[in-house]
């Protein structure tokens, strides 16, 4: 018959068998099939705490040098639960930006999330082999520009948000509420973020009927086109049912969508676009992104744009109330050549070649040199040459 023996007892008998037989510990851990200093052990811990102290005891280290600190979990899990959609990685910038030492990692943060089921264990996707991701290279190379709807009143009223966000940098140029997207609507939105941007070299957008004339019967000029064509931007368009094409406006789609309206709820269309307003100053200004390397898209923005000549370097809504200084009376009157640039106080500046045996007026509002055709902004660059150029210039029309 066999009677099932439990670890305590086997462990038990191998001391007796030393201790009371008279058995050495050789023989004994051979027999038990274990190594001389394990029955050692056994009979250490059996003289120390009896019986008892037979049992298997936790593998659980004394410390962990590595463990982030209570003080630390707790800040991490109180963040959690005032913004319940910040996962690891916002959680982790707002603790940098607070300044905590010692500053726990993403995976640290995910556990102690988990720990008190403030989230969910779930398995990663892994990313489409066939998924290619593209970036423009600068600021104000390429605007992408949508419609999003599903955005309600406390009365029910359907409003739509027109969207625009930058390329290279996602800082969003263009947030503005319309009760109806029609054409001229949309269309002013554009005009208004250009005049307060400046203009880009290309926009992307659907094939909306507000957007493009590419599927109607006559073919005709859109209004948005017009735009584009009188400000020498490039309109693109994606293929047709490609919305990943313009997934990074998508993309802020779903961040405005879940970070701001599904929380809150406006009387007034007037409301709404003040609370949307300041949703978007956090968003340029504060808002790590992942996908520009945890930075918020105003740093990117204004520093690329600092580094690459040609683009716009301040946020208007930053910058300091100046007046435009004209060079001359009139500003200073300059022709474009073939490739689409100027000679100005010796540097080159581009002004596109749609403009090309055309003249520019070139005036300066700071380290801003502005470049008009018409009486409209065509070209904001940072000033990239000397300031004792303009003196020459200057002097040369004194005379």
């Amino acid at each position: 018959m066999l009677v099932e023996v439990s670890v305590v007892e086997q462990r038990y008998d191998a001391v007796k068998e030393v201790l009371a037989d008279g058995l050495s510990v050789s023989e004994v851990a051979r027999r038990y099939a274990v190594a001389r200093q394990t029955v050692h052990r056994w009979i250490a811990r059996y003289r120390k705490g009896g019986l008892g102290s037979l049992a298997d005891r936790s593998h659980r280290p004394d410390s962990c040098p590595h463990q982030m600190p209570a003080l630390i979990e707790a800040r991490v899990l109180e963040l959690r639960r005032i913004h319940d959609e910040w996962g690891p990685i916002r959680i982790r910038h707002a603790l940098a930006r607070e300044e905590i030492h010692p500053l726990p990692g993403r995976s640290s943060i995910y556990r102690a999330l988990l720990r008190a089921g403030l989230i969910e264990a779930r398995r990663r996707r892994r990313r489409k082999a066939d998924y290619r991701r593209w970036e423009r290279s600068a600021p104000m190379e390429l605007w992408q520009l949508d419609v999003m709807g599903r955005v309600f009143l406390a009365d029910g009223t359907e409003l739509k948000v027109v969207t625009g966000v930058d390329d290279h940098s996602r800082f969003c140029v263009l947030a503005q509420l319309v009760q109806r997207a029609t054409a001229r609507r949309v269309c002013a939105a554009f005009s208004e973020a250009l005049r307060r941007y400046g203009v880009p070299e290309e926009v992307l957008t659907d094939n909306g009927r507000v957007f493009t004339a590419r599927f109607g019967s006559r073919g005709a000029e859109t209004l948005f086109d017009r735009i584009c064509r009188e400000n020498g931007i490039t309109h693109r368009l994606t293929a047709v049912r490609s919305p990943t094409t313009t997934g990074k406006v998508e993309r802020f789609h779903e961040t405005l969508r879940r970070e701001h309206f599904s929380k809150h709820t406006f009387e007034t269309i007037e409301e709404a676009q003040q609370a949307l307003d300041a949703f978007v100053e956090d968003y340029n200004a504060l808002r790590p992104h992942q996908s520009i390397g945890e930075r918020a898209p105003a740093e990117r923005f204004r520093l690329r744009a600092a580094e690459a000549p040609g683009l716009m370097v301040q946020d208007p809504a930053e910058a300091p109330e100046q007046t435009v200084t004209p060079v001359s009376p009139g500003g200073h009157l300059r022709k474009v050549d073939g490739n689409g640039r100027i000679f100005f106080a010796g540097v080159r500046y581009r002004v596109g070649r749609f403009l090309a045996g055309q003249l520019v007026n070139v005036q300066i509002d700071g380290d801003i040199v502005r470049i008009l055709h018409g009486g409209v902004l065509v070209r904001s660059h940072p000033r990239r040459h000397p300031v004792e150029k303009e003196e020459v210039i200057w002097s040369h029309h004194r005379r």
